[in-house]
């Protein structure tokens, strides 16, 4: 016969309401995989940081607050940022909110200057186009391992215009959250650029023309 403490604990357990959330590798989801609650967090997070910031900035050169400002925010805005792709506008209105807000901070003297401008005069690239900073590093220094292991070259089987362009393998997703995954997401977004910003020798020219290719989208939007 159970001791009746372990009665208690044992019905303890079970009364237990189950959670709608659960956060693992600091990535929050919830129960229809919407990445609602894990973008209110980051957005939260980011919030915290600039406005702290701001209490800062005028004791801080242009130079000293930029830095910050990446070292902070643009480092969260990158981890596990695959998972952004293809999630709801409204998600992503939010992240660009929060990284528009911490421009401003940053930069206060071209608050009057938009949000792409002043993400251009920073380096900073739009959080739905980091991805493809990421991938660019992966495929030129086969660096993770695990992420390079990911990416296949796309061979057409027969001579096409395709073949040309440097495009990766997508692998075909059954569900709406399985595109979020790097292995898809990643060679999504790579197709997407011309061959011209992928055949950039470096980094740093990677960047640049990456940042003017999405500023031209948006303008002709």
């Amino acid at each position: 016969m159970h001791s009746p403490s372990y009665r208690i604990t044992y019905n303890s357990w079970h009364s237990r309401p189950i959670s709608n959330t659960i956060k693992t590798l600091e990535v929050t989801l919830d129960q229809n995989l919407t990445l609602n609650k894990h973008v209110s967090s980051l957005s939260h997070s980011i919030h915290f940081y600039t406005r702290a910031l701001r209490h800062i900035r005028p004791a801080l050169t242009e130079s000293m607050a930029a830095s910050l400002g990446a070292a902070l925010v643009q480092l969260r805005l990158d981890y596990a940022n695959s998972i952004m792709y293809g999630m709801s506008a409204s998600n992503m209105h939010k992240l660009r909110s929060a990284q528009n807000s911490l421009s401003r901070v940053v930069l206060p003297s071209l608050r009057h200057l938009s949000a792409s401008e002043r993400l251009s005069y920073l380096h900073w690239l739009p959080v739905n186009y980091r991805i493809a900073t990421l991938t660019y590093k992966t495929l030129a220094t086969c660096q993770p391992s695990y992420l390079y292991n990911l990416l296949q070259v796309y061979h057409p089987s027969r001579a096409l215009h395709s073949s040309t362009q440097q495009l990766l393998h997508v692998p075909y997703m059954s569900t709406d959250f399985g595109r979020h995954a790097f292995s898809y997401s990643s060679p999504a977004t790579w197709n997407s650029i011309s061959i011209s910003i992928k055949n950039c020798s470096s980094l740093y020219s990677f960047k640049c023309h990456l940042k003017s290719y999405f500023i031209a989208q948006l303008t002709n939007n």
